[in-house]
């Protein structure tokens, strides 16, 4: 259901049930989770790299098993709480980049954990759809909070509401992702850009992560507070006093997340 590879510093997730278009059931929640986790805390890991198998990215929960849920009086069996906000949370605080090639349908949950991602690759196959209203629920998995935060309320509430598909270049108009490429390209284009990221200054990712993250909900004062304490942090690594010298020399800077 997940699998999990790592090379040049980036770890690749890739959701693995193509012939369910890479649907979630709470077996493949629980693995990408665990996925998630075992990148997060691994040292060797410094990029993050989040796709699906096949025609789609991820269309979202499986239906299948959410309807025998319903049948059974289970409801949505915790789902929501138990898995899906955790796996949000781990990819939204994560102090690593993370980036998702969208390599097809990204609907519902599916296209919330793509839009939790710090940058989205997309095929010009990729298509978008907000889903939940059209079987009578409301956004999870962090959509009300990551779309406006990307596409304005307004137009975030026009997508949520109406739930219909958007194609990759109107994704790319509304700034949804970061670039489109064509099918055949997208793997090789977010693998390119989950590499460069690991190269770089993994713990000043991680802080400008945490910075954006807060100042999305606080007022200016405090978000310039916090930003001097970021700032404090990163002086004191290894990375920038490298980086330092190495400007002055007019050389490339390595860092190494120290």
């Amino acid at each position: 259901m997940i699998r999990y590879d790592v090379a040049d510093a980036v770890a690749t997730i890739t959701l693995d049930r193509p012939e369910a278009m890479n649907s979630l059931t709470a077996e493949t929640k629980q693995a990408l989770h665990d996925a998630l986790r075992k990148a997060a805390h691994d040292r060797g890991v410094r990029a993050v790299l989040l796709t699906g198998s096949g025609r789609a990215f991820c269309a979202g929960q499986d239906l299948r098993e959410h309807a025998d849920n319903l049948e059974a009086g289970r409801g949505l069996a915790n789902t929501v709480r138990a898995h899906y906000n955790p796996i949000v949370e781990l990819i939204s605080t994560m102090p690593k980049p993370v980036v998702a090639a969208v390599n097809g349908v990204a609907a519902g949950a599916g296209a919330s954990l793509a839009f939790a991602c710090d940058l989205r690759v997309a095929s010009e196959r990729a298509k978008f759809a907000l889903a939940f209203a059209g079987i009578g629920l409301a956004p999870d998995s962090g959509a009300s909070w990551t779309l406006q935060r990307l596409v304005g309320q307004g137009r975030a509430a026009e997508l949520m509401l109406l739930g219909e598909p958007l194609d990759a270049a109107r994704a790319l108009e509304l700034g949804l992702v970061t670039r489109v490429v064509p099918a055949e390209d997208v793997m090789k284009t977010a693998t390119d850009l989950a590499v460069r990221l690991a190269q770089g200054p993994t713990l000043a990712y991680g802080a400008t992560k945490r910075a954006l993250a807060y100042a999305a909900t606080h007022a200016l004062a405090d978000s310039l507070a916090m930003e001097a304490d970021l700032q404090d942090q990163c002086v004191a690594t290894q990375d920038h006093l490298n980086a330092t010298r190495a400007f002055l020399a007019k050389e490339q800077p390595t860092f190494n997340a120290e």
